[in-house]
């Protein structure tokens, strides 16, 4: 798996964003941790359109906590919700647009004995030991979930995603897979957009319920 993942270029990232969503589908996440690589298949996406979209952060323009939205495309936006738990998103197209895309769920490819550890439902003496596989397929279905298995969190917020700390990856050896989209998940405005996509049959997809567009609240 590791010698066939090619790092993401710049120009990925700088397309639409609708269209990088999508694309990110069936790519890989991957995160140097010590002397282990995290790597995870992404399954689950939601895109945030700046100020064409009231569900974005960056929907009424740039603020200290969502600047990194506004950098070029190829950046990782991390932000904590709910007092509880971070999410991280890849940012999109030029620098100053504000689009950006939430990775919701991820599968554990390599390194998942370690996630385990980093959400706290691992045994440190079990490496070898193959995880059981309803405690793999709970690991990263959901974006607080993932930031805590791949350790991201608030440092990691504006890191060049064509570093060599957090990136992502492509494999050419894939086999094809199947994309559904829905409404987007625990939002209150801009419910009817069908921005999530996902992985069709996916067991790694979330639990997450897309919001229905008739639960959209009045303007502020």
């Amino acid at each position: 798996m590791l010698e066939r993942l090619e790092k993401l270029s710049r120009s990925f990232y700088l397309r639409p964003t609708i269209t990088v969503a999508r694309d990110l589908l069936g790519k890989y996440l991957v995160r140097r941790w010590e002397r282990v690589l995290l790597i995870g298949r992404i399954v689950e996406v939601e895109a945030y359109l700046g100020a064409n979209d009231p569900a974005s952060h960056a929907y009424r323009g740039p603020t200290r906590r969502n600047s990194v939205m506004f950098k070029e495309g190829g950046h990782l936006y991390v932000y904590f919700t709910y007092g509880m738990h971070f999410c991280c998103n890849i940012v999109t197209e030029k620098e100053g647009t504000g689009h950006a895309v939430l990775l919701r769920a991820v599968e554990p490819v390599h390194g998942a004995s370690v996630m385990a550890r980093l959400r706290g439902i691992g045994d440190p003496g079990t490496d070898d030991i193959p995880l059981p596989s309803s405690i793999v397929l709970s690991l990263c279905n959901g974006p607080g979930r993932l930031c805590q298995a791949f350790g991201i969190g608030r440092m990691d917020n504006g890191t060049d995603l064509c570093g060599s700390t957090i990136w992502l990856a492509d494999s050419q050896a894939d086999s094809p897979f199947r994309i559904g989209s829905s409404t987007r998940v625990g939002i209150r405005k801009g419910v009817q957009r069908r921005w999530r996509y996902f992985l069709k049959d996916d067991p790694f997809v979330s639990k997450g319920k897309p919001v229905s567009p008739a639960s959209e609240s009045a303007p502020s």
